[in-house]
């Protein structure tokens, strides 16, 4: 029981930067959003290369603050309702946690590490949308963890656990994110 607690927990409280991490590519596929399609990057250049590439634009990175705020704001609803989930989620004092700070810094420190990882990609010279394993996969886990650190500290182990915990995730849903027809591929 205490694992199931522990891998519920991982979950549960990363979910916001999950969600933030894939809202870009739901995004991307709304018709009506397309005129929001600017690059963070502006379409600057560094050592020749873009800084992060056209993928990372301010509409997927305002999705992403949008939808891991609701996010949060779901959580804490929850967790204020629900004794269990109190309960299982007690490293995390939901209801003390501002909302619209730790919601947008989820989103900030997933996609922010996101784009720091195209940015090594492009200096690397690995092409948009191809693999850099487990960089592609971990890049938004340590953002969205770093950045919620002023708010919620875990152990060491806790950390290690929701990174492996949403590793597996990230792939499995990379997987689906191709078979559905939203990924280019796979991982």
């Amino acid at each position: 029981m205490h694992l199931l607690r522990e891998f519920f927990f991982a979950l549960w409280f990363f979910l916001p930067a999950g969600i933030a991490n894939m809202m870009p590519i739901f995004a991307a596929h709304i018709s009506w959003l397309k005129r929001f399609e600017a690059p963070m990057d502006f379409g600057k250049t560094f050592r020749g290369k873009r800084i992060f590439g056209a993928h990372k634009t301010w509409r997927g990175m305002a999705a992403g603050i949008i939808f891991a705020t609701i996010t949060l704001g779901l959580q804490q609803i929850f967790a204020a309702h629900a004794g269990w989930l109190r309960d299982w989620t007690y490293r995390v004092h939901y209801a003390h946690l501002p909302t619209l700070v730790v919601g947008p810094l989820f989103a900030v420190g997933a996609l922010g590490g996101d784009a720091i990882e195209s940015f090594f990609k492009r200096q690397r010279g690995i092409a948009p949308g191809h693999g850099w394993f487990p960089f592609d996969q971990i890049d938004y886990i340590v953002g969205g963890a770093l950045a919620t650190m002023p708010f919620v500290k875990l152990s060491i182990l806790e950390y290690i656990l929701l990174v492996g915990i949403w590793l597996v995730v990230h792939i499995v849903a990379s997987v689906i994110g191709y078979f559905i027809g939203v990924k280019e591929r796979p991982i």
